[in-house]
């Protein structure tokens, strides 16, 4: 759903844009190929010196990670949020960019090499998830207040603690479900856990307009050309083996690195 290339074609009536220039893309289907047909208003032209495989993660992974931190629930100085998988490829650009608002970041990981990934991004505290229950701890590192704010793409394993974790009136943004769909969540559940909220956003939602597309994508692509949001690439693969790339994927057997 996500590619950068160049222009070889461009449709009739399309302006702004030009054949052999890069740009890049996201929420487009069908990138498996050596050409793809794209909505004009969904490109994004990169700037000079951005590796394509960069501007390709930027448009996907960085604008899911911008748009929960700047829209679904904009982070500002003084916020603490709890973010689940750190050291993925979205949680390391939720990490980095809520520092940059100025937020207190806990964060979940599974294992001692991944908490380590999140600490080099910028995590305040890292929690191993497998040695103790989170939810208890995000209690204790916030004396009992609880989080502004759970950003959890991981879905049934977390999102009952997730939603307990948070303080009074606090949201909960259920993003993703790699442990599988959660289970359904009374609305009573909602109030007993202190008359918290829960939204189940879609990025599509947060790119519906090409100027919407291009502010994310700018302010994404200024800061890592500034050296301040760092971007993390495991390994790349020939198309021919894209198979072999998602097999890898899902034996979660990647360690993402930060590339320039």
């Amino acid at each position: 759903m996500e590619g950068c290339g160049r222009i070889e074609h461009l449709g009739d009536g399309v302006s702004g844009l030009r054949i052999g220039e890069t740009v890049a893309y996201c929420l487009s289907r069908g990138s498996y190929a050596e050409y793809a047909v794209v909505p004009a208003w969904k490109l994004v032209p990169v700037p000079d010196g951005t590796a394509p495989a960069i501007a390709t993660a930027l448009m996907l992974q960085g604008s899911t990670a911008h748009y929960l931190t700047h829209s679904a629930f904009p982070l500002k100085r003084g916020d603490t949020c709890l973010i689940h998988a750190g050291a993925g490829g979205v949680g390391q650009l939720l990490i980095q960019l809520a520092k940059r608002a100025g937020a207190t970041v806990i964060t979940t990981v599974g294992s001692a090499d991944k908490a380590q990934i999140a600490r080099d991004r910028g995590a305040d505290h890292v929690i191993l998830y497998r040695d103790v229950d989170f939810g208890d701890e995000v209690r204790r590192l916030t004396d009992g207040r609880g989080v502004d704010v759970a950003y959890d793409s991981v879905g049934r394993d977390t999102l009952p603690r997730s939603l307990r974790a948070l303080r009074r009136r606090g949201v909960c943004i259920s993003f993703g479900a790699s442990s599988g769909q959660p289970d359904p969540v009374s609305v009573l559940d909602l109030a007993e856990a202190g008359s918290v909220f829960l939204t189940r956003p879609h990025l599509a939602d947060y790119m519906t307009t090409t100027d919407e597309i291009r502010a994310r994508a700018a302010d994404l692509f200024g800061a890592h050309r500034e050296g301040a949001l760092h971007v993390a690439i495991d390994r790349t693969f020939p198309l021919a083996q894209a198979a072999a790339a998602h097999t890898i994927i899902e034996g979660r057997a990647t360690r993402a690195r930060a590339q320039s």
